[in-house]
């Protein structure tokens, strides 16, 4: 089916965060936009404001006349339904266009230049700071975000520039229907392992991806990866990281809560440059950022104003509260390599602060694989509370569950484990200097009530 073709739109799955930016996409184009969800969350009924229809029990009744055309009717469903789901059976059987959300992405980069960050983790953060860059500059872009940017409110931005930044999700190997005109791959730490079985195959779905990118474009990719590359003829390469690499950052300056860094690379080198979401991390990222940016033409004085002004994404490294004498702060970090990273930024941000982080795992099949290096992880803090581990598509495994890391935390490390409807009440009976929410599952749907909760003991005092 042909863009051109469609009038309706229905989502098997329309909550997740990038099925959301994609519905949104086809709500301005002024198609109908329907679908299912399991659950209502505020991403919903934001979405139902914008004019999706959207209903939240599996029942072939809801589904509106409009989006029973198979003529003129597009599904996209998310891998995370099951393929015993009424709607997407119905679909199925009756012969609709049925896509995955990657595949329609893809479609999208073979009519946009398609800018696509990829990794195991960072490509929110990076694709999101390259998509505000972008924006605020002369060119323009078009984004589909695994984010909500806080620069636009939205995990989407619509104009009519040739370029779109795509983020390039690996699950499920959906990354492999893109068609990047460039493309930055900022990690390939081995992760979904239920999904592809071993780290070999993880990599090579990753060097599958990289064959994807179109000739005459461009690969970055961090100087310090395991995996090998294949490019097609005519497709450029540079390396970045930290510290050293085609692009990296110099003269990295650190004080009063600011941070400032000089951007190396072989256009253009800019001095200066101040990151608008101060965070450690963030200088990396944001060299990928500017790196494709710059290479897309974006000027040295578009550089600097886009770091400057950016203003980073919901649960990425999200502060709710920022005083001298409490830190309140969310972090969508999933992966030992992601906590890791974020634990590493706090303490260099907080050196002198007793800190205490809530971690909720994410998947069982991931706990299991990796329940050392989470515990390896959060040792970097001083108190680590777990609750149960968040299930989202698994079914228990036998034998794990949260205890794993709990028993593997370093000595010195003041732990607990708690069930997830006990955390505020823990929030209300201990004092804490700076407070971090770690994880990917449901446990963030509290965070506004434990913000609520401290400001009043902020108040109070």
């Amino acid at each position: 089916m042909e863009l051109k073709d469609i009038k309706s739109v229905y989502f098997v799955g329309a909550g997740g965060i990038g099925m959301s930016a994609i519905a949104r996409y086809f709500i301005k184009k002024g198609l109908v936009v329907a679908g299912y969800d399991k659950t209502p969350s505020d991403l919903t009924r934001q979405l139902e404001k914008e004019g999706m229809l959207i209903h939240y029990e599996e029942s072939l009744d809801e589904i509106p006349h409009a989006c029973k055309q198979k003529e003129s009717c597009l599904v996209i469903y998310t891998p995370a339904v099951p393929d015993t789901h009424q709607e997407l059976r119905y679909f199925r059987d009756h012969g609709f266009e049925i896509q995955k959300r990657a595949q329609v992405l893809g479609t999208l980069t073979k009519s946009h230049k398609g800018l696509c960050v990829a990794g195991t983790h960072g490509k929110t953060t990076t694709s999101t700071m390259c998509a505000h860059i972008m924006h605020q500059s002369h060119i323009d872009c078009n984004a589909f975000l695994g984010g909500i940017s806080k620069n636009y409110g939205t995990n989407y931005i619509l104009s009519d520039s040739d370029y779109v930044v795509i983020e390039a999700d690996e699950f499920d190997r959906s990354f492999h229907w893109l068609r990047p005109w460039m493309s930055v791959i900022t990690a390939t730490d081995p992760d979904h392992l239920d999904i592809y079985g071993t780290k070999e195959a993880y990599l090579e779905s990753f060097r599958h991806y990289t064959e994807l990118i179109q000739p005459g474009g461009t690969l970055i990719i961090h100087r310090d990866l395991e995996m090998k590359e294949s490019l097609q003829a005519n497709v450029k390469r540079y390396d970045y990281s930290l510290t050293e690499g085609d692009f990296h950052a110099e003269n990295i300056r650190i004080a009063n809560g600011n941070i400032t860094f000089d951007f190396i690379s072989p256009v253009e080198c800019v001095r200066d440059v101040q990151l608008g979401q101060p965070i450690p991390i963030n200088i990396e990222n944001g060299v990928a950022a500017m790196a494709m940016a710059q290479l897309s033409g974006c000027t040295a004085q578009e550089l600097k104003y886009g770091m400057q002004t950016y203003g980073g994404v919901d649960r990425r490294f999200d502060f709710k509260i920022k005083t001298d004498r409490l830190v309140f702060l969310s972090d969508y970090a999933h992966h030992p390599k992601e906590i890791w990273q974020s634990a590493k930024s706090i303490r260099e941000l907080y050196r002198d602060k007793r800190i205490t982080a809530i971690f909720q795992p994410h998947l069982y099949t991931r706990t299991r694989d990796f329940y050392k290096d989470f515990a390896d992880a959060l040792s970097q803090l001083d108190e680590v509370i777990l609750t149960e581990i968040y299930p989202a598509r698994e079914e228990p495994i036998e034998g794990v569950t949260s205890k794993l890391i709990y028993d593997n935390l370093r000595e010195g490390v003041k732990k607990e484990m708690i069930q997830k409807d006990r955390v505020l009440d823990y929030v209300k009976a201990h004092d804490f200097e700076v407070l971090v929410v770690l994880g990917a599952g449901d446990l963030d749907n509290q965070v506004p009530q434990i913000a609520k909760l401290l400001n009043q003991r902020i108040a109070e005092s």
